[in-house]
């Protein structure tokens, strides 16, 4: 049975989009069968991955509104052993939609139910915000994977994403886990990121994988040729790190 993970942090440029396409890459290398779910209007998943936006007729938005099924959506991708229901700027829309829907936090759950037991893992890129999308993809997940930029701000709203998933343990979804916190665009030069590397291991323990994301020239130009880092450059510091995450979360999803 697939364990769906969702990447969630309602900042910005914290490195969500890079986590889900490389960890999905990363699992996919390492022989897992993964879906990749692209849940953010700007799609930078999709296009991450050689998709071409433009051309996407059917994707997320009509998972979520059940108008197609999960495996009519699904498009092959660039990256081994890994399917993607790619996303557009439609997406915008959903949330408009829903508001009048009854169960509305469930609609991905319910639609991923059908394709659960066919991947190792599902994983869900989400929209920096906390609105109805990231809802149904916290409800939907099993845990959810919080990226954090090694820099001045990144607790900030740190704590309001924290209250968020507890308010979605409590209503809607009991056993989601944090599957941990991952440290990114970390520079061993700089005295801030080992300052703020200290302060999340000190407040967070256990919590916090041992992986930590680190800037990589490569990793940000990996995007715009539609690669992984995986594809584009295996022996980069970011492909290493990558790698090491998700075999981190396979042997802690072993247990």
């Amino acid at each position: 049975m697939g364990k769906i993970i969702a990447i969630a942090n309602q900042k910005g440029g914290v490195g969500k989009t890079t986590t889900s396409v490389n960890l999905a890459a990363s699992l996919g290398v390492l022989e897992k069968k993964v879906l990749l779910i692209d849940a953010d209007p700007q799609a930078n998943a999709t296009s991450g991955l050689g998709i071409d936006v433009e051309s996407v007729e059917i994707g997320t938005y009509q998972i979520l509104e059940h108008s197609h099924t999960p495996k009519e959506t699904i498009v092959k991708c660039s990256a081994p052993n890994v399917d993607v229901i790619p996303a557009h700027i439609d997406l915008v829309a959903i949330e408009i939609e829903l508001v009048d829907k009854e169960n509305r936090e469930y609609m991905l759950k319910k639609a991923l139910e059908s394709v659960k037991d066919e991947y190792d893992f599902i994983i869900i890129d989400c929209a920096p915000s906390l609105g109805l999308l990231t809802l149904n993809a916290l409800t939907a997940a099993d845990s959810v994977v919080i990226p954090i930029q090694c820099e001045y701000f990144a607790l900030e709203g740190l704590g309001k994403l924290l209250n968020t998933i507890k308010s979605i343990q409590k209503i809607h979804n009991p056993d989601l886990d944090i599957e941990g916190l991952l440290l990114t665009m970390y520079d061993s030069r700089l005295r801030l990121s080992n300052q703020v590397v200290e302060e999340v291991q000190k407040h967070f323990n256990d919590m916090v994988f041992d992986t930590v994301i680190q800037r990589n020239v490569k990793l940000s130009e990996a995007p715009s040729f539609g690669e992984s880092i995986i594809n584009y450059d295996a022996t980069s510091k970011g492909a290493v790190n990558y790698i090491n995450l998700a075999q981190e979360i396979i042997k802690k999803n072993s247990k």
